[in-house]
């Protein structure tokens, strides 16, 4: 495999976990405005994005294969559960 190839299959695999943290704390943004200040937004976003890559690493390592169901739902749930917990820390 060459390096662009390799290139290649690391942002393909990382692109899932970027797109699902960009929508989902576009759409936080949405629900919760007052919540948080716009500027934060990005860094929720990149702290979300590092949170999401994690249930794909770990499905990649007990499953050996990459864009399984298991791993989306896990990417899912990771998310949910990280915005959740960024939400109700402003609240404090």
């Amino acid at each position: 495999m060459s390096p662009i190839d390799a290139f290649w299959h690391l942002l393909n695999f990382l692109a899932p976990a970027f797109f699902v943290a960009g929508l989902s704390t576009l759409g936080a943004a949405l629900i919760w405005r007052g919540l948080h200040p716009p500027r934060q937004w990005g860094r929720i976003a990149w702290r979300l994005a590092g949170l999401d890559v994690l249930p794909l690493l770990a499905v990649l390592i007990v499953t050996r294969h990459d864009g399984t169901m298991m791993g989306y739902a896990a990417l899912l749930l990771v998310n949910a559960a990280g915005l959740g917990w960024l939400g109700l820390r402003a609240r404090r």
